[in-house]
């Protein structure tokens, strides 16, 4: 028969306290017991292990390197439970995020934030990407969640609306129509106007509805991102109708939000790879987010009051 984790235990035991009976009252259990296991730890590994002195047991040069291996072992065995102790506490484990640019700057930090402190432990990856590429990489399944805008879903996917919420209009504070509680298309005539660029899907929809108002805007600008268009609103180069994600997080830095007379919905789709496994930790973040976007709904009605 070989060492078992019982004859171990009472060597590790003996080791630390000095002595058969105190030995025996770390493991629980009596003097006999304890005396007996190590008798035949030591009949199996042909090993002298203590000397006797004086009540106590002194460990041989033998015992010594013995125990150091035995040390080595339960460290490993330690590391292990704590781990799996860490692992339902949420304190280990790796999130994958994939998302537009625009939620990594304005959604996401505060929903890292909120997750982690309750979940300090787990560690998070957030890749930014731009359409189509951040609609392949969800169907390849590489990301745990991912952020999406409008209601199309990748293939291989499951989303859910996340928030929705009308485009804005961003005005330096002192612009005359920052005085106004909601613009309607005619106030945008002939006043200088930051676009998104062109082959933006919500850009194309402004001015559908700008060309049915019969309003003709002065652009003068156009860039990629809401974040630049509200970069050009700040030096009070123009006005703009961007994203209400972009435009809170905004509000307050020299410029101010004022809703629009038409509605061009904004839409956050959370999205969900059909064939990874979830966790527990996937459904804590998906809490998270569902809780910022309330938070973000509830801010951006304050900020639309004037």
């Amino acid at each position: 028969m070989g060492i078992s984790m019982r004859h171990v235990e009472v060597f590790r035991a003996i080791m630390q306290s000095g002595s058969v009976t105190a030995a025996a009252r770390l493991l629980f259990t009596s003097q006999p017991t304890v005396s007996r296991e190590l008798a035949r730890l030591e009949s199996m590994t042909g090993l002298k292990l203590f000397e006797r002195q004086g009540g106590r047991l002194i460990p041989t040069g033998q015992a010594v390197m013995l125990f150091d291996e035995v040390e080595h072992a339960y460290v490993g065995l330690e590391r292990i439970n704590s781990v799996a102790h860490s692992i339902r506490r949420f304190e280990h484990g790796q999130l994958s995020i994939t998302c537009l640019p625009l939620f990594s700057q304005t959604l996401l930090p505060k929903v890292c934030k909120r997750f982690q402190q309750h979940h300090a432990g787990i560690g998070m990856s957030i890749a930014a990407q731009e359409s189509p590429w951040l609609e392949d990489s969800l169907s390849a399944q590489r990301y745990d969640l991912g952020l999406t805008e409008g209601e199309q879903v990748p293939r291989g996917t499951r989303g859910e609306l996340l928030f929705c919420a009308d485009m804005v209009c961003v005005l330096p504070q002192s612009h005359p129509l920052a005085a106004r509680p909601l613009l309607v298309m005619e106030d945008f005539h002939g006043v200088a106007f930051i676009n998104l660029a062109g082959q933006d899907i919500y850009r194309q929809t402004l001015d559908e509805h700008f060309r049915q108002a019969g309003v003709e805007r002065h652009t003068v600008i156009e860039t990629t991102s809401a974040a630049s268009v509200c970069a050009m609103v700040r030096q009070q180069l123009g006005v703009a109708i961007i994203n209400p994600l972009t435009a809170v997080d905004e509000s307050g830095r020299g410029v101010v939000i004022r809703p629009i007379n038409v509605s061009i919905p904004y839409r956050v789709m959370l999205i969900k790879p059909d064939y990874r496994p979830s966790s527990s930790f996937v459904d804590a973040f998906c809490s998270s987010l569902g809780d910022e976007a309330l938070s973000l709904a509830g801010t951006l009605d304050s900020r639309l009051e004037v």
